[in-house]
């Protein structure tokens, strides 16, 4: 089944499907110029007093409490939570983590229902971006057909799509859950017709450290991507894409390479909270991510890009400095 994204204020929107998804990001209040996508890391480099030292998380969820969802805000049936991810939970992580902010991404245990995320963006309008899902087509129809335009994103539809946000200054993100190998000829395709259009891969593309040819494969070609200025890299969920346990050090020569090829300014973390939690805990996920960092060698002012200003670039006026 195919799920899209759509657009409130001060929100996000995505559009999923079960092969790969497809991610569309907007802030109607403040937009992005796509003339940002094309700026070097030097006229980049100036805009560094702006957010300095905060720390954004770029991928999380939040979903209601048994006792909220029981009183207003009901789990979607047969989707009810197996582990906590209510609001005052993810504000005790944050805290705890001295994290500042975070992009929220509307959880499949409400599924169509945003009232709890909505809520959650109104009280904390600063804090936090939001991300909605909507059913593409009362009747059903579209669900197929957004599937179809996911998979075959080079169509024509998809290219106009893509061109669209572009010109409106939206980034549109990839998530390549079968992995990379299977979209980066249609990823290569976009990026080189549409030059506008920034691009996100939520968790590094899916590429965990190779162990095969195919994998290595797809860690190379992800490596190539950086050719395009408009692509920037997701170091998020990191228990997804390791082979170890935390702090995860198997990704250390990846994200040393990932921010050797793209930059630190292109590099964003994120930890998927509330999934994070029994991996190695909200706190214990942002740590391996600056654990990592040390040991790829990155300067502290790379470390400030992928935990925090590089999004804070693309989502700019969001997150107060």
């Amino acid at each position: 089944m195919a799920l899209v994204k759509t657009l409130i204020p001060g929100s996000i929107f995505l559009a999923e499907c079960c092969h790969a998804q497809l991610r569309s990001f907007a802030v109607p209040s403040s937009p992005y110029s796509r003339r940002q996508f094309k700026a070097s890391a030097t006229k980049m480099a100036s805009t560094e007093a702006q957010g300095r030292g905060k720390t954004i998380d770029s991928h999380l969820h939040v979903w209601a409490s048994p006792q909220e969802a029981a009183d207003k805000y009901p789990y979607f049936p047969g989707q009810e939570s197996t582990l906590p991810g209510h609001l005052d939970f993810l504000f005790q992580c944050m805290e705890e983590a001295s994290v500042d902010g975070a992009l929220i991404v509307q959880p499949i245990n409400h599924k169509f229902d945003h009232s709890l995320v909505t809520s959650v963006l109104k009280k904390h309008p600063t804090k936090f971006v939001g991300c909605c899902l909507a059913n593409p087509a009362e009747n059903g129809t579209g669900v197929k057909q957004l599937e179809d335009l996911i998979l075959k994103m080079t169509n024509e539809v998809g290219k106009a799509m893509f061109s669209r946000a572009g010109e409106l200054g939206v980034p549109v993100g990839f998530m390549c859950m079968k992995g990379l190998n299977l979209h980066i000829s249609e990823i290569t395709e976009l990026c080189t017709e549409f030059p506008s259009t920034a691009v996100l891969l939520d968790h590094m593309a899916f590429c965990r450290p190779p162990t095969n040819d195919e994998e290595k494969l797809a860690f190379s070609e992800l490596l190539k991507l950086s050719r395009f200025h408009q692509v920037y890299v997701k170091f998020s969920a990191l228990f997804r894409v390791s082979r170890m346990s935390p702090p995860y050090e198997d990704l250390v020569p990846l994200l040393a390479e990932v921010v050797s090829n793209f930059g630190a300014n292109r590099v964003m973390w994120g930890s998927d909270f509330p999934f994070v939690v029994p991996e190695s805990g909200y706190k214990g996920g942002k740590e391996a991510a600056s654990h990592i960092a040390s040991r790829a060698s990155l300067s502290s002012s790379e470390v400030e890009w992928i935990m925090g200003k590089t999004v804070m670039q693309l989502f700019q006026g969001q997150w107060l400095p």
